[in-house]
């Protein structure tokens, strides 16, 4: 079973915040509904639920809002350094670029456009 079963990243302006994490991540968010609120917002990152790992989704709704300070989601990367040097390009900023982080690889913290630091997780070698 996996540690973590699903993240939600809360935002304020979702088609912003698809634009980043796509170009980031180099991905494609797909619109996911809420069942029991249909004014709830969001679009998933892909996952089959039965890998390691975890998937999840940005969100925007009423009573959740976006910002530093709250649960940090990290992403896995061959190497992070790749995904942090194309945060600015998609409007976010790096907050901390790569550093190493001893035996378990390295890290890169980026804000995103709606606020949230997320992490960028990789075991690649510096570049």
């Amino acid at each position: 079973m996996r540690k973590v079963g699903f993240f939600d990243i809360y935002v304020d302006d979702m088609d912003r915040a698809q634009g980043f994490y796509e170009a980031l991540l180099d991905t494609t968010l797909a619109a996911m509904d809420d069942p029991n609120d249909p004014s709830v917002v969001m679009r998933v990152f892909e996952d089959d639920f039965s890998s390691h790992g975890a998937g999840g989704a940005l969100v925007k709704m009423a009573h959740a809002t976006p910002g530093p300070g709250g649960s940090m989601v990290y992403f896995s990367c061959e190497d992070c350094a790749v995904e942090e040097s194309r945060a600015v390009e998609a409007g976010g900023s790096v907050v901390r670029p790569k550093f190493p982080i001893g035996d378990h690889g390295f890290v890169s913290l980026v804000m995103d456009t709606e606020g949230n630091m997320i992490g960028l997780h990789s075991t690649a070698t510096p570049s």
